[in-house]
């Protein structure tokens, strides 16, 4: 009998080949024939799986859009409301630290994620279609971002303007992320400033 193909494991397969892709020689190279060379199929299997490069590009986007977003929402789901567990401030600090860290280059999964997402951002500057992802992705991040931080101000019973806050913050977890891909002995470094950031928001009487 015929191998029966799971089609949502061969999609995963390809989406993990372009990001294979883009992590070692640009999104520029992402065309279906090295795509298909890289996951060890057909061109006319890819195509079967993800549809036109178009579709390709944006299955793609999403799905490292949606696996960021799941480890964000597993990471925080225990605290995005100044409950009992986390009133101690150096422990809802900590926490909140440990969720944020999720959006740095600290392992291989996260800096081939991170790696992804920028090529993809950059050129989501000058298309539409991507753009429309990205800032949904950007947004939901923002809004996680904003829950945490929010819960963390409440623990601590500050005062400051939560929203100013979390694009401030949002903005240096980029520019952190950024230069963390840029230079891979620095993710240390990076992990440092986020956690001085915090300490300086959220100071321990």
């Amino acid at each position: 009998m015929p191998k029966v193909v799971d089609q949502e494991e061969r999609r995963e397969e390809i989406v993990r080949a372009v990001m294979n892709v883009i992590e070692r020689d640009g999104l520029a190279q992402v065309t279906l024939a090295n795509v298909a060379a890289e996951a060890g199929l057909a061109i006319g299997s890819v195509r079967h799986y993800t549809g036109t490069y178009r579709d390709l590009l944006t299955i793609t986007m999403r799905a490292v859009a949606d696996s960021i977003s799941r480890r964000l929402l597993d990471r925080a789901a225990p605290y995005r409301d100044p409950d009992p567990q986390v009133r101690d401030l150096a422990r809802r600090r900590e926490a909140t630290e440990e969720i944020l860290a999720e959006l740095l280059p600290l392992d291989a999964r996260r800096r081939t994620e991170t790696v992804v997402w920028f090529a993809f951002s950059e050129a989501a500057r000058t298309d539409p279609e991507l753009a429309r992802e990205a800032e949904q992705h950007a947004a939901g991040t923002r809004g996680l971002i904003g829950q945490v931080l929010g819960a963390a101000a409440r623990s601590a019973g500050a005062h400051w303007d939560v929203e100013v806050e979390t694009y401030r913050l949002a903005a240096l977890l980029d520019g952190l992320a950024f230069s963390a891909v840029q230079r891979p002995q620095d993710a240390d470094l990076a992990l440092t400033v986020l956690r001085r950031h915090l300490t300086s928001l959220l100071p321990t009487p």
